[in-house]
């Protein structure tokens, strides 16, 4: 069934401004973050249990936000299911995968205190959502909300290139640290890689920063040339050369990381997860929510649609924007926008061939399986093995 709501295209004027600026060449910067960094401990302990419950019923509603600071774990939201679990073993067994298991530290998967305030949904939405209660027999959208989805064709994986690289930094990261092939390094971290534009098209990298926690007695010296030297040359591939500008740990030393110094909160790193600053967020978390939300299922669908429309050669970017009313299965407007590199029209056709109702995602995508954990950290977009990368 394709899509029945309105679907239009933006304004040309707006494509026009884009399209200068890209010429004039730009510098975009993105961020990623350690998967031992606070608020993404936060969302691997959600979407850890929402697979756990998925495991066991496939409709379970779960709606899972997590707090961590110093040695307390707050698990908070709404899920309702057929299946009963003991959350405090989830728990402590996903921190102790992200590698805070040292019982010297204030954060520690044995030693968590663990509050727990979780309640069944909301009868009312419940009642919007599911097919059998809802007015017009079909499922609904789970909330309101606008979702964007992007595609590029700047990269194989049609990402932008500044996440991919700050991505492929942290994931390094965690490599060399679990594998022990830098023994100093502790999960908490962050990176960040500027890249030049000429042309609309990456030219080079110009920045690259990153802050990696460390063992005590660890030189800064130390840690900038294994990154200088060994992770940099590895993560950034072609892109590494010798006049990109380095900063490492810029603070200095970096002992106490983790949710022991910073509160984590699910959530917080919504433009880590997608694409970096190139393209715009609706403002709703990904991570603890099952696929009847649409600001999860809906936006991993536009992502979909706009890597299909560029593999296609729709348009070489496109950035598609779905509005959603609670309990609608239809969207309420679709906005699309090729950046003055494809025909508008022709992009608006495209997409309108597309279904967009919550009920027709999940069943394409196929997301009512425990497939949540392995999205959380290095982004949620642009890495294979994902239904909406397929």
């Amino acid at each position: 069934m394709k899509t029945s709501g309105p679907v239009t295209a933006q304004d040309p004027a707006a494509r026009a401004r884009d399209t200068r600026r890209a010429a004039r060449g730009v510098v975009l910067t993105s961020e990623s973050v350690a998967e031992g960094h606070p608020d993404k401990v936060c969302d691997y302990i959600a979407d850890s249990i929402l697979d756990a419950y998925l495991e066991l019923d496939r409709r379970s509603r779960v709606a899972c936000e997590v707090l961590c600071k110093s040695g307390i774990v707050v698990l908070a939201g709404e899920i309702s299911s057929i299946a009963t679990l003991d959350h405090v073993p989830l728990i402590r067994e996903a921190v102790r995968e992200l590698g805070y298991d040292d019982p010297e530290t204030a954060f520690n998967a044995d030693g968590l205190h663990v509050l727990q305030h979780i309640t069944g949904q909301s009868w009312e939405i419940g009642r919007s959502v599911d097919p059998a209660t809802n007015p017009v027999g079909e499922q609904g959208a789970g909330d309101q909300g606008i979702v964007f989805g992007y595609a590029t064709a700047e990269t194989p994986e049609r990402m932008p290139l500044p996440i991919l690289l700050a991505h492929a930094l942290s994931r390094g990261l965690a490599e060399d640290r679990r594998s022990g092939a830098c023994s100093w390094l502790r999960p908490d971290g962050k990176t960040q890689v500027s890249v030049a534009y000429e042309g609309g098209k990456p030219a080079r990298v110009t920045e690259v920063l990153v802050s990696t926690q460390h063992a005590h007695g660890v030189d800064v010296a130390a840690v900038r040339h294994y990154v200088q030297a060994v992770l940099a040359p590895r993560a950034l591939g072609r892109w590494f050369d010798a006049s990109v500008r380095f900063t490492v740990n810029p603070s200095g030393s970096f002992v106490k990381g983790g949710p022991a110094a910073d509160c984590g909160v699910t959530g917080r790193k919504i433009i880590v997860d997608t694409y970096g600053g190139a393209a715009r967020h609706g403002g709703g978390s990904f991570s603890g929510k099952d696929p009847s939300k649409v600001d999860r299922s809906g936006a991993y669908f536009c992502r979909y649609v706009a890597r299909k429309a560029v593999e296609a050669a729709v348009a070489e970017r496109i950035e598609i924007q779905v509005a959603y009313a609670i309990g609608v299965a239809e969207p309420v407007a679709i906005l699309v926008d090729t950046f003055g590199t494809g025909e508008a029209g022709a992009a608006v056709d495209f997409v309108r061939g597309f279904d967009f109702r919550p009920a027709a995602i999940i069943e394409r995508l196929d997301l009512l399986r425990p497939i949540y954990r392995r999205t959380t950290n290095y982004g949620h977009f642009g890495r294979p093995g994902l239904p909406w990368e397929e």
